[in-house]
């Protein structure tokens, strides 16, 4: 079973339909339940529940080709856009453990997560709000 907040959901599929017709894709990291409120999930069980987004970095990758907007090492998966539709891994998608995968028209009917293998995994989304990353 692969875990997500409903709120992580909200905001990538929300970015996938703005950014319609371009594709997307989306560095996104775990927090273990431990850390989060109001869960019965064992406390190291990794629920995904950031996202990185590309655009923080971008000049710096242009120039250096590294992606310095990522955490190194600290994102567990990746989330894609397909706006044409195809609810599938594909060979031109960027890989990690887990692959979400959203298609029009960007909601959680059409949203699915793949292993590296393009095998559809179970998904649950959970109703908590995580940490700040960034104390205020």
């Amino acid at each position: 079973m692969v875990y997500v907040t409903r709120g992580l959901v909200e905001s990538l599929l929300q970015t996938a339909s703005e950014a319609d017709p371009d594709t997307i894709s989306v560095s996104i990291a775990v927090t273990e339940a431990g850390d989060l409120p109001e869960t019965s999930l064992p406390p190291e069980t990794p629920v995904f529940t950031h996202f990185y987004m590309p655009e923080a970095a971008r000049s710096v990758n242009f120039v250096f080709g590294v992606d310095l907007g990522t955490p190194a090492g600290q994102t567990q998966g990746r989330f894609v856009s397909h706006p044409n539709g195809e609810l599938r891994v594909r060979q031109t998608d960027d890989f990690k453990e887990l692959i979400f995968v959203a298609v029009p028209p960007w909601d959680t009917d059409t949203l699915a997560v793949f292993d590296r293998h393009g095998n559809e995994q179970p998904l649950e989304l959970l109703d908590v709000t995580p940490p700040q990353e960034f104390p205020e």
